[in-house]
């Protein structure tokens, strides 16, 4: 996952709503849109962090591991240091680099008479 290449911001920034409706179409669509992709997102970071924590994972409590365990701790400062997965998610959208795609609604048709 690309997560880390995207300039996303730090803090919550005001965005201009006309900016989100003019990529898709419609605000709404685009805020469900951003929000599956945060989703998305928050998982694979979630996934990624557990494979790399998962190599210091030990079955028995030993107190030298707990308090000497620096690796792990960079690790989980690294991950706690990215962006959140909305900002990142709304970069993703305004930038153009997030694919959606909007299904048909199926068609229904009544019998006339029987």
């Amino acid at each position: 996952m690309n997560f880390k290449n995207v300039e996303a911001p730090d803090t919550t920034i005001t965005r201009n709503l006309l900016d989100f409706e003019d990529l898709s179409g419609n605000l709404y669509q685009s805020i469900v849109i951003i929000g599956r992709r945060s989703d998305q997102i928050s998982i694979d970071i979630k996934e990624e962090l557990n494979r790399k924590l998962e190599d210091f994972a030990s079955y028995t409590d030993n107190l030298e591991e707990i308090f000497e365990n620096r690796e792990q701790i960079e690790i989980s400062k690294y991950y706690e240091s990215l962006p959140k997965s909305v900002n990142i998610a709304i970069q993703e959208f305004l930038d153009g680099n997030t694919y959606y795609r909007i299904p048909r609604k199926p068609r229904r048709f009544i019998k006339k008479g029987l």
